[in-house]
């Protein structure tokens, strides 16, 4: 889903945005008494490899897979990702491999499995169990931050620097998963992820959070293509993307959002051609929408690949330390 113009924290002061806020206060105090209750009362299990959940606090993207993939790249190929299988048909437990479809198993997975031993689970729990039994050494959770069925060792938590905490209500009055006090007594180090050229929010809610703050930013692997462009994405924020494009050079004719996973249909790939034609320019797009298209549609389209860059290494190191002891203590890692 695109996120709706009165989550964001610079329109709240409008009379529609605070009038359809106010409407659905009461739903959003549901659903928040639903979620602490079910964080609260669940037993978290723990499987007898490190856990690290890379979750967010908000509805939508906030750059968790690129940070997983990072993280992922410093401890090792014993490394095993975990994760739903967001807008797969699948349930799991399953290992993820390349020759898989987005429509059995997810977008995000796919790039997990281009990296390494991937695995997709609805049942977080027997997904962490089915990669420990595989012979993970740790597993780093795709999402999940709010779902306490798995113990985790490690939680950190992906925010969008441009976007922040919204307007700070929960879902569906705003972005919040959860209320935002709940959320960061759990998590053990925030990391805001920056776009370049983007400005960042104001971050009074972190005033009082005396844990680690890292800072990180999505930069691009590869230069793109020169010739006119016509782009499109399907994300939480796919304005990101296209602003990456400007800001990196490209001579972008056109940029058609979707929503987040969106299922690319025929139709919507014949229309993409066509106006790509009509502005004579070539398709790009971004590596979790490639996912989602057919091989035949992905030679068709230029992808801009992304990787997440942390602007202090020694900081993550810190955080990363006690579960690379775990490691080495157990399997003689370095």
């Amino acid at each position: 889903m695109r996120p709706p113009e009165f989550w964001r924290a610079d329109v709240s002061g409008r009379d529609a945005a605070l009038a359809i806020r106010a409407l659905l206060t009461p739903v959003s105090w549901v659903y928040a008494w639903a979620t602490a209750r079910r964080i609260e009362t669940t037993i978290s299990r723990h499987v007898n490899v490190p856990v690290i959940c890379v979750g967010n606090f908000t509805v939508g993207g906030a750059g968790k897979t690129p940070i997983t993939r990072a993280l992922r790249a410093k401890l090792g190929p014993h490394a095993h990702t975990l994760s739903r299988g967001y807008g797969g048909r699948i349930a799991g437990p399953l290992r993820v491999t390349a020759d898989m479809q987005a429509s059995e198993v997810g977008d995000e997975p796919l790039l997990h499995a281009a990296d390494g031993p991937a695995w997709i689970a609805r049942d977080r729990f027997a997904g962490a169990q089915a990669a420990a039994q595989a012979g993970a050494h740790v597993i780093i959770m795709d999402d999940g931050f709010q779902n306490p069925t798995l113990g985790k060792d490690l939680s950190l938590v992906a925010v969008d620097a441009g976007f922040g905490v919204g307007n700070g209500a929960v879902f569906p009055a705003g972005p919040l998963r959860e209320r935002l006090s709940d959320g960061l007594k759990r998590a053990d180090a925030i990391i805001i992820m920056h776009t370049s050229g983007e400005t960042a929010t104001e971050r009074m809610w972190l005033a009082g959070f005396t844990k680690p703050i890292l800072h990180a930013h999505l930069a691009p692997v590869g230069d793109i293509p020169r010739g006119k462009l016509v782009a499109f994405a399907g994300l939480a924020r796919p304005e990101k993307f296209f602003d990456t494009l400007t800001d990196l050079g490209a001579d972008l004719e056109d940029a058609i959002p979707f929503a987040d996973h969106h299922p690319y249909s025929a139709d919507d790939l014949a229309l993409l051609a066509q106006l790509a034609e009509e502005r004579g320019g070539q398709l790009i797009t971004t590596e979790k929408d490639a996912a989602r298209l057919s091989p035949e549609w992905r030679a068709r389209v230029a992808v801009l690949p992304v990787t997440a860059k942390f602007d202090d290494e020694a900081a993550l190191n810190a955080l990363l330390a006690p579960i690379q002891s775990r490691m080495k203590a157990s399997h003689g890692e370095a």
